[in-house]
């Protein structure tokens, strides 16, 4: 699910625009809404690409793979770098079985695995969500334990974006079906605007890394 939203003419579309980091990461289909995101951001990061098919495979990586010099680098790694991934961390994730579908997340160690939270089956939810929730569920747990330091790792770059912004953009509509999924929203969004928390959010580089630990392993 992209923040920015293309229309059905993007064929036509010269360019298009991705945001690594800005006030809501996505791709966009104009210089003119690529603005927005990143004015007043210090530090932006931004490229613009030819298609949208390279525009979501370079969303997907990480942004110095192309921010600098526009080539898509070609190391492979099979397994995550231990020198490079925190040990003091978490992880977290979510699955869904369609969109929206039936979804669950959950929070791990990073480096045992060890489960420490998880949540569902949800009947009716999208993968974003359950990425935002695993993210909130993680700092209340952590902050629980009167634990400030330790990193929580997360592949969605959308979820942070709600996180940050105190705001879920989800297209999904509020029914009986998903009642209390909404109302799990509407607690995260009010535990961000109520708490305070030190504990770093990193994005974890799935295509260097591979998968997070938190992966369900249904893909």
């Amino acid at each position: 699910m992209y923040i920015g939203i293309i229309s059905k003419r993007m064929g036509k579309a010269k360019k298009f625009y991705v945001v690594w980091e800005g006030n809501n990461p996505g791709i966009y289909n104009s210089w003119t809404k690529c603005q927005l995101q990143i004015k007043g951001f210090p530090g932006a990061k931004y490229k613009s690409f030819k298609s949208l098919v390279e525009a979501e495979n370079a969303y997907g990586d990480n942004y110095s793979e192309h921010y600098k010099t526009g080539i898509k680098s070609s190391k492979k790694m099979t397994s995550w770098d231990q020198s490079v991934i925190i040990k003091n961390s978490i992880s977290v994730d979510a699955a869904c079985s369609g969109n929206p579908g039936i979804m669950e997340y959950r929070g791990v160690d990073t480096y045992s695995q060890v489960e420490h939270f998880k949540q569902g089956p949800f009947p009716q939810g999208t993968n974003n969500i359950g990425e935002f929730l695993a993210i909130i569920h993680g700092l209340a747990w952590l902050k629980q334990k009167k634990d400030s330091t330790t990193t929580i790792y997360t592949d969605s770059r959308t979820a942070m974006a709600w996180v940050r912004n105190k705001k879920v953009k989800t297209m999904l509509k509020k029914t009986a079906k998903n009642d209390n999924l909404f109302e799990l929203i509407d607690r995260g969004i009010k535990w961000l605007k109520t708490n305070t928390y030190r504990n770093p959010i990193i994005k974890w580089e799935t295509k260097s890394w591979g998968e997070i630990p938190a992966d369900f392993g249904r893909k």
